[in-house]
């Protein structure tokens, strides 16, 4: 394997890189604003088909037509608020995540097991600490008192 920093730790492919990493997401236009509110009203519409759509509409007595629906309004809002600025640059932060998670480095499990002691033995260690200096500042505070 080799010591290059733009492969990949576990079969030494070559990961995409991008020349900007910081890319810069454009602040919201007037159509992202509208696209985040309807997005943002369907998705209260999901919230309260449930209760209130049957009153209104017959066929939603059923179950499965309320599911439906409040799955589409699931969907058609995540469609839009993907279709902003905002929902691109965060597809695009789940696909670089995606590229550095190939980058890392996982322990084995004999590093897990150790180190998963040693944090046990830091909080037991920690917590009687704590607890004698509880116990000693409760008694200072009863013969202060009396």
């Amino acid at each position: 394997m080799s010591n290059d920093k733009s492969r990949d730790a576990l079969s030494d492919a070559p990961i995409p890189q991008r020349n900007n990493s910081a890319e810069v997401v454009k602040s919201g236009s007037p159509v992202d604003v509208i696209l985040w509110i309807i997005a943002l009203a369907l998705l209260a519409g999901a919230l309260m088909v449930n209760q209130h759509l049957p009153a209104y509409w017959v066929p939603a007595n059923n179950i499965w037509v309320r599911v439906g629906v409040i799955l589409a309004c699931i969907v058609v809002a995540l469609g839009l608020l993907y279709a902003t600025h905002q929902g691109k640059g965060f597809v695009r932060l789940l696909k670089d995540s995606r590229i550095e998670l190939r980058r890392v480095i996982w322990p084995t499990k004999q590093e897990t097991v150790t180190a998963s002691w040693q944090v046990l033995l830091v909080v037991v260690i920690t917590a009687i600490g704590l607890w004698c200096f509880d116990y000693i500042i409760s008694w200072l505070m009863k013969f202060i008192i009396g």
